[in-house]
């Protein structure tokens, strides 16, 4: 039998995403195949997901995938699992709506499967039994198969909750997770450092799962959410055709962010994915399209200075009709100069403007855009409602006037709170996080000009490219 379960919380911040890692890592340290799903848009908890389960992560959201699609994207990745995890984002019953229709909960419902519901008892004792009954009693429809105890202040404090939730509840519990410093993954301004920045992950991860392996009853976990017999192969994954498209992607420690679907539906659409790092590879490999996801340019500015060659490289093959798409933090990298705490570092040049970093978000949550009529990929009627998301603590400043512009921003900042996704030959590069879904799926469109470019040799790349000056 499979266990499936969704781990969320009271509120945010009370240690999901820590006991989740845990748990992914702990299952498979056991041999178990651990699916890990992290739900709403987010690349940096799948990342530490990833690498604790051994498994990709895949992201599971109202808003940016129709319900089908939810269901269709869990049932598929947990085909052969034994454990399908899903952590939660926010508390259990929040969400943008008042009727909760995009909250954990209604996520639980729509999956069919229970809740391990995580409690920061930091100060709690007497008052933990009425915020679980609380949360029980809210909707009836959702099945607590038991909590977890967190940042607990000794066995004393243990001693006193069990004994509460046991006299008023019915709800087990099913472990009880002390206060320890080294349980904590440090943060920065977009949350968690992304594990492929934090050079000791593994060994964090390891230490994790063995304090989660110690504090939390995991056979009665793995019992209490069982639910159906595993799918083995009851949905087997379409075969990947052959990359016949070189597709170059930077993914390094300052370019990181992407959905593990986009990057499947790429390879599934005809692409052979190159990996780039921009910290350290000088020169820009023979490729028919480039990506630059999201990430942390700032933190690697002067690394990204310095590797000159390979900027003037990808300034000159976007110069020459390169299919390229950038997203926030590739938009960052592409602008001509990038300031952060009083330092200033030159970029690629792509783009006429300097991007300057703030202490606060300039750009916040999901958004909402209408494709203008100029974007590279576009073909046929423009789409009307895009829906996408975006967080970033940067403005881009100096633009010139007269530029194109891919979107009109109809909820959300963009680049100036009415356009997003600026044009330049083949290049769209925005603040915008797109995702490939059915309601709009830019792979296929990003695919289709990268194809089109390279059957009428009108763009090209590699290392026998001129360099013009960074």
């Amino acid at each position: 039998m499979q266990s499936r379960f969704l781990i969320s919380a009271a509120h945010k911040s009370s240690g999901k995403t820590t006991l989740s890692i845990g748990l992914c890592a702990a299952f498979a340290e056991r041999g178990l195949k651990v699916q890990p799903y992290k739900k709403g848009p987010d690349y940096i908890d799948p990342m530490w997901l990833t690498r604790a389960s051994r498994r990709p992560c895949h992201n599971l959201d109202f808003y940016l995938m129709g319900k089908d699609e939810v269901g269709e994207v869990f049932e598929t990745q947990a085909r052969d699992a034994d454990v399908a995890l899903v952590e939660g984002n926010k508390g259990l019953y929040d969400g943008l709506d008042l009727d909760g229709s995009n909250s954990n909960a209604a996520l639980a419902k729509l999956l069919d499967i229970p809740v391990v519901l995580v409690i920061d008892a930091r100060g709690m004792t007497r008052g933990v039994a009425p915020l679980i009954l609380g949360y029980q009693a809210f909707d009836k429809d959702i099945r607590i198969a038991g909590v977890i105890l967190n940042q607990l202040g000794g066995s004393r404090h243990e001693s006193k909750l069990r004994a509460v939730i046991e006299h008023y509840t019915d709800v087990p519990v099913l472990g009880a997770v002390q206060r320890e410093p080294g349980m904590q993954i440090l943060e920065r301004h977009l949350g968690l450092i992304p594990s492929n920045e934090a050079g000791a992950a593994s060994a964090q991860i390891g230490q994790i799962a063995q304090r989660v392996a110690e504090q939390v009853d995991l056979d009665q976990l793995l019992a209490l959410t069982q639910g159906r017999q595993k799918l083995e192969l009851a949905l087997p994954a379409p075969a990947p055709a052959a990359g016949r498209l070189r597709i170059g992607i930077l993914r390094d420690a300052a370019f990181g962010f992407y959905y593990e679907d986009d990057l499947q539906a790429l390879v599934e659409g005809g692409a052979e994915l190159v990996p780039i790092d921009a910290l350290r590879d000088r020169h820009l490999p023979a490729v028919d399209g480039l990506i630059i996801g999201g990430g942390f340019p700032e933190s690697f500015m002067a690394e990204l200075e310095a590797n000159a060659s390979l900027r003037g490289e990808i300034k000159q093959a976007i110069d020459n009709g390169l299919p390229a798409y950038a997203e926030c933090g590739g938009l960052m990298y592409l602008a001509r100069s990038l300031s952060w705490k009083g330092r200033t570092h030159a970029m690629a040049g792509v783009i006429p403007g300097d991007v300057v970093m703030h202490e606060r978000p300039v750009g916040r949550g999901y958004v909402r855009l209408k494709e203008t009529g100029a974007s590279p990929w576009q073909s046929g009627a423009p789409e009307d409602d895009i829906h996408a998301h975006e967080f970033h603590y940067s403005s881009i400043e100096n633009l010139p006037d007269g530029l194109n512009y891919a979107y009109e921003v109809l909820r959300g900042h963009g680049i100036d709170g009415k356009h997003d996704g600026l044009v330049y030959r083949n290049l769209l590069a925005s603040y915008t996080h797109l995702r490939s879904t059915r309601r709009f799926s830019w792979v296929r469109r990003f695919l289709a000009l990268v194809e089109k470019c390279k059957s009428t040799g009108s763009a090209s790349s590699g290392p026998d490219t001129k360099v013009a000056a960074a």
